[in-house]
C-alpha cells in the first residue's frame, strides 16, 4: 500500500510540478497543461501505481477536466486508423494461435534444424521471424507460440529454472530468443505494434512516408548481421551445457503428428495472413486502401468462415487495453506536437549541438535516446515521449531527415533490449526464472552494443546505397 502511495506521488507530483512553471513564451496555459498531464501520464505509466493502460485513460479525462483539450479533440485518437490497425493486429494473432498455425509453423522448423542447441535457438528465431513479417504482436508471437515450444523442450532435457540445472539449456534459450525477438521487432514494420506508430509520427512531422517493404529493405543487411552476432555473443556468454539436442526434432515430430494435417482453419488463416500482407505491401502500387481497413477486412473473414468468433476477440484483454493505451497516448502526442512545444524543444536543445557537425550531434542525441530506455517499461511510451522532438533536434543540427528518422526508429526496438522490462515479451522470458536480473542486463548491455555498432556502420552504408540520404 505503501509502495502505491509512493507511486501516485511520482506520478501526480510530476504532474502538479510541471504545470506550477511558467509556460514558455509562444505556448498557451492549455497546452502547458497539456504537456503537464501528458508527462504525468507517462510517468504513470512506468511506475504504475494503475495499469498502463488505466492510467492513459485518466490521462485523457484529465485533459477535458482541466481545460487542456476539448471532449471531442480528447477522445479522436481512438477515431485513428492506425490504432485501429494496431487492434486489429491483436486479433489476428488470435486467430494464429487458436488455429495452431503458429505453433506448426515453430514445429516445422524445429523437426528441420533443431538437431543441435544452435540450430534449435535459428529454428525457434526463424519462427519468430516469419511470424513477425504478418503478427505484429510480439508478445503473442512469443508468449503464445514461442515460449511454450522452448519451454516444452528444456523439460525434455531436464533444464529447469530453480534446481540448478537452468544452464544445461534454458539460461542459454531465454536470453538468446528475446535479444533476437528484439532484432525482428527492428526488422518488420509489423515486428511490433509501435513501429506503425513511429512510421505515422514520421509521415506526419516530416512528410517521408516509409511503407512496409521501405522499412523491410532498409533493416535487412544490418538485421541479419546482428541476428548473427548477437546469437554468437550469447552463446560466449551464456554457454548451454548442452550442445546436441536430437531430442528436440524427435519432440517437434510427435507434435506435428499430433495436429496432422492442416486443417481447413489453419489454411484459410494462413490465406488470410498471406493476402493482409500482400495488400500491405502493395499499398499506393496497386491500390489506396487504407491498411487499417485491409487488417479489418482479414478480420471480417475470419470472423464469416468461423476461424475466429466474436467471443474470441473479446477475450483478448490486451488488444483492448493497448487500444485504450494508444488511442490516448497517440491523440496527446499529436495535440503537443500542435502546440509548437516541439519546436521549441527542437531549438532549445540545438542551442547544445549547435557547434558540433550533425554527425556528432545525430551520434549523441540518438546514444541519448537509446539508453535513456532504461526508464521505459514501454517502446510506445518511450516512443511517443521522445522520438519527436529527438528527431526534431537531429534535423535541425543539420543531420539528413531520412537518416536521422532510421536510427531512431531502429534504436526505438534495439533499445529494448537493455533491461527485463524493455518490451511485453521481456517480463514474459525474465518471468520464466531461467535468467537471473544481473546476468539479464549484463546480456543486455552487450547485446545493445553490438546492435548499436552494426546499426550505426552497416546500417548507414546500406541506406547510402538505397538513396535514404
Amino acid at each position: 500500500m505503501q509502495t502505491k502511495s509512493i507511486r501516485w506521488i511520482a506520478t501526480l507530483g510530476t504532474g502538479v510540478v510541471i504545470a506550477a512553471f511558467p509556460h514558455p513564451e509562444g505556448v498557451t496555459r492549455e497546452a502547458w497543461l497539456l504537456f503537464a498531464i501528458f508527462i504525468a501520464t507517462i510517468v504513470g505509466s512506468i511506475v504504475q501505481p494503475l495499469t498502463g493502460s488505466a492510467m492513459v485513460l485518466l490521462g485523457v479525462i484529465a485533459t477535458v477536466l482541466f481545460g487542456a483539450l476539448k471532449p471531442a479533440v480528447a477522445l479522436k485518437g481512438y477515431a485513428e486508423p492506425v490504432v485501429w490497425l494496431v487492434l486489429a493486429a491483436f486479433f489476428l494473432s488470435v486467430g494464429m494461435i487458436k488455429t495452431g498455425l503458429g505453433r506448426r509453423i515453430a514445429l516445422l522448423f524445429v523437426r528441420a534444424i533443431g538437431r543441435k542447441t544452435v540450430g534449435l535457438g535459428y529454428a525457434l528465431i526463424g519462427t519468430d521471424f516469419v511470424l513477425a513479417s504478418m503478427i505484429p504482436s510480439n508478445a503473442a508471437r512469443n508468449g503464445g507460440v514461442i515460449l511454450p515450444i522452448a519451454q516444452g523442450v528444456c523439460e525434455t532435457y531436464e533444464s529447469r529454472p530453480h534446481d540448478g540445472s537452468a544452464n544445461r539449456l534454458g539460461t542459454y534459450l531465454m536470453n538468446l530468443l528475446y535479444q533476437c525477438d528484439v532484432i525482428i521487432c527492428a526488422t518488420f514494420i509489423t515486428g511490433q505494434a509501435s513501429n506503425i506508430i513511429i512510421a505515422d509520427l514520421v509521415a506526419r512531422n516530416t512528410g517521408l512516408k516509409i511503407s512496409y517493404p521501405a522499412w523491410f529493405v532498409a533493416a535487412i543487411v544490418p538485421s541479419l548481421i546482428s541476428l548473427l552476432a548477437v546469437a554468437y555473443l550469447i552463446f560466449r556468454l551464456s554457454p548451454p551445457e548442452i550442445k546436441e539436442t536430437p531430442e528436440a526434432a524427435a519432440f517437434a515430430s510427435v507434435e506435428l503428428e499430433k495436429l496432422g494435417p492442416m486443417s481447413l482453419k489453419e489454411k484459410l488463416m494462413l490465406g488470410v495472413l498471406l493476402a493482409v500482407v500482400f495488400f500491405w505491401t502493395t499499398k499506393d502500387q496497386l491500390h489506396s486502401i487504407d491498411t487499417a481497413i485491409v487488417a479489418l477486412a482479414g478480420i471480417g473473414f475470419l470472423l464469416l468462415f468461423g476461424v475466429v468468433d466474436w467471443p474470441d476477440l473479446m477475450g483478448e484483454k490486451n488488444a483492448w487495453s493497448v487500444f485504450i493505451w494508444y488511442g490516448g497516448l497517440v491523440n496527446m502526442a499529436t495535440e503537443l506536437g500542435n502546440t509548437g512545444l516541439t519546436k521549441i524543444f527542437a531549438e532549445y536543445m540545438g542551442a547544445y549541438t549547435g557547434g558540433m557537425s550533425w554527425v556528432a550531434a545525430l551520434a549523441i542525441l540518438s546514444l541519448v535516446y537509446f539508453y535513456t530506455h532504461y526508464f521505459f517499461a514501454s517502446i510506445t511510451g518511450h516512443v511517443l515521449a521522445m522520438f519527436v522532438p529527438f528527431l526534431a533536434v537531429t534535423v535541425t543540427a543539420g543531420a539528413p531527415a531520412g537518416l536521422a528518422v532510421l536510427v531512431l526508429a531502429y534504436f526505438s526496438n534495439l533499445n529494448a533490449g537493455l533491461t527485463h522490462y524493455g518490451t511485453t515479451p521481456a517480463p514474459i522470458y525474465f518471468g520464466t526464472g531461467y535468467v537471473a536480473q544481473s546476468h539479464w542486463w549484463k546480456i543486455g548491455f552487450v547485446a545493445a552494443a553490438a546492435n548499436i555498432i552494426i546499426w550505426a556502420t552497416a546500417g548507414p552504408i546500406w541506406w547510402r546505397l538505397l538513396g535514404w540520404w
